[in-house]
């Protein structure tokens, strides 16, 4: 660890020019003491650090030198396409190793390139979690992700909406979706994806598996989520809305909702339109209908009005 945090040093002075022992530590996590152990430990090694003194020393490399001790390993290697979240790689045990990896590449940049790289990385942040959530806890995430990469047999504990039970996993990959971890799994032989913030204990066995022939994590996610939209859509409810509604209509119902409002017909006198918005069973539906308030009205179909109007009148008679 010492070593890998020593060559982190080394390539933050390389790529940074003079930094203080301040700065060096807060980059690398540590005290400052720790730091002033580490350039003691470059020197003795031959590597030519120098310490500038006053108001703006700190410490730099001797002009000219380079060190080339760039090479990538294989965890730093794969930690890179995770360069854009931080916070993901940091959730899957990668943080530190992908710190190391974009220092290496820096460092083998020209020049040119390495400012560049270095201002987007100054002008761009990806922040996957929606507005209005918090992130889902995921304390067992790191220990699935060893299992996905070691293609390990996984014991799991989890809980569905309809109970607790023990499964024997395969598990194929890892997904994030705005900002929820799913497992991607063979159960027996089916597929399955699992919500990784449900997993109640996992245990990592001592067998290994084979991956299925030709998996395609992405093409496997892409088909599952097209599966589970499809499914969660009963029906269309037929809406009238008014022009409040047509400002909330994209925000609360997301793409669904802005294709609704593309297809409307023509507005009335005072500005309503009719809308055509998909919609899962009547249950769920009400309550999604009911967050536009009395902006909306519900034209069809007749169960759908009528158990909004229930849920109005129970409403009106507790706050009455």
């Amino acid at each position: 660890m010492r070593a890998d945090r020593l060559l982190s040093l080394l390539l933050l002075l390389q790529n940074r020019g003079r930094m203080t022992a301040t700065e060096l530590a807060a980059e690398l996590e540590v005290s400052v003491r720790t730091v002033y152990r580490d350039v003691e430990a470059l020197g003795a090694a031959g590597v030519p650090v120098c310490a500038d003194r006053g108001p703006d020393g700190g410490y730099r490399l001797l002009d000219g030198y380079r060190t080339r001790l760039t090479g990538l390993t294989d965890a730093e290697a794969g930690s890179l396409f995770l360069s854009g979240a931080p916070g993901p790689a940091q959730d899957l045990g990668l943080g530190a190793v992908l710190a190391t990896a974009q220092l290496k590449v820096q460092a083998a940049l020209p020049a040119e390139l390495a400012e560049r790289a270095r201002r987007i990385q100054d002008r761009f942040h990806l922040d996957a979690p929606g507005w209005f959530r918090d992130a889902d806890e995921v304390p067992h995430l790191s220990e699935i992700a060893r299992a996905v990469w070691e293609q390990r047999v996984l014991h799991a504990h989890y809980r569905r909406w309809n109970g607790e039970v023990h499964r024997e996993l395969h598990p194929l990959g890892i997904v994030l979706k705005g900002g929820i971890w799913y497992l991607v799994a063979r159960a027996g032989e089916a597929v399955r994806t699992y919500r990784i913030a449900r997993f109640l204990d996992v245990r990592i066995g001592p067998g290994t598996f084979d991956r299925p022939t030709g998996f395609d994590l992405a093409a496997s996610w892409a088909e599952s989520a097209r599966r589970m939209e499809a499914s969660m859509v009963r029906g269309t409810a037929r809406l009238r809305i008014s022009p409040v509604a047509q400002r909330l209509l994209p925000a609360q119902f997301g793409a669904k909702g802005t294709r609704a409002l593309a297809e409307s017909g023509p507005p009335d006198e005072r500005g309503w339109v009719e809308v055509d918005l998909p919609v899962e069973r009547t249950s769920v539906a009400v309550h999604d209908v009911l967050r536009l308030g009395a902006e909306a009205e519900v034209l069809a179909p007749h169960e759908l009005r009528a158990a909004v109007a229930e849920t109005v009148a129970a409403l009106a008679a507790r706050y009455a």
